[in-house]
């Protein structure tokens, strides 16, 4: 009687079930809908609207957003199917046995199991691959005890060079 006269609404008198029938219950602020289907319903509408962007600009054959992409977005909101931009590949075919001694060679490498450079000691999975491009067991895995050709100096001096750029500022005119 008191909500009537002040114009406020009565609380619901139970908890509410999710309207997707999950099981779990919903709020009003969620749709009435449990927090885990609203997150799919905002997955799905966020789909469904890079779908309809994607198919607008192959349609169109451009990069930029058009003004028919409202209503593909709206077309493609009601099909429950997503659409995914599929984008040729090129494989290249390498025959299985070599045609030369080179082929068969690089297939003969790879399929013996892995050995350190240094001592020949099978590593399996725990090899360590040096800068150097060579694979070493847990003795030789540094660089001075297999005598690594790799500069390391020259390589620090270039990173620390790459990331801290010299700055000048520019010469004023003196008046």
């Amino acid at each position: 009687m008191d909500h009537d006269k002040t114009g406020c609404q009565a609380p619901p008198e139970g908890p509410i079930l999710c309207i997707n029938n999950c099981g779990f219950f919903g709020s009003a602020a969620t749709m009435n809908m449990c927090s885990k289907c609203h997150k799919d319903m905002l997955l799905k509408q966020e789909q469904a609207k890079l779908a309809a962007s994607s198919i607008g600009n192959i349609m169109n054959g451009s990069s930029s957003s058009t003004e028919k992409e409202p209503v593909v977005a709206a077309a493609a909101a009601n099909v429950d199917i997503p659409v995914i931009p599929v984008e040729p590949k090129t494989v290249s075919v390498q025959p299985l046995f070599g045609s030369g001694p080179e082929g068969s060679g690089e297939a003969k490498l790879k399929d013996g199991p892995k050995r350190c450079s240094s001592c020949n000691k099978r590593v399996g999975l725990t090899g360590f691959n040096c800068r150097c491009g060579d694979l070493f067991c847990a003795v030789h895995r540094y660089s001075d005890k297999h005598n690594c050709p790799f500069d390391y100096r020259t390589a620090a001096r270039d990173a620390i060079a790459k990331a801290n750029p010299v700055v000048k500022a520019e010469k004023l005119d003196k008046i």
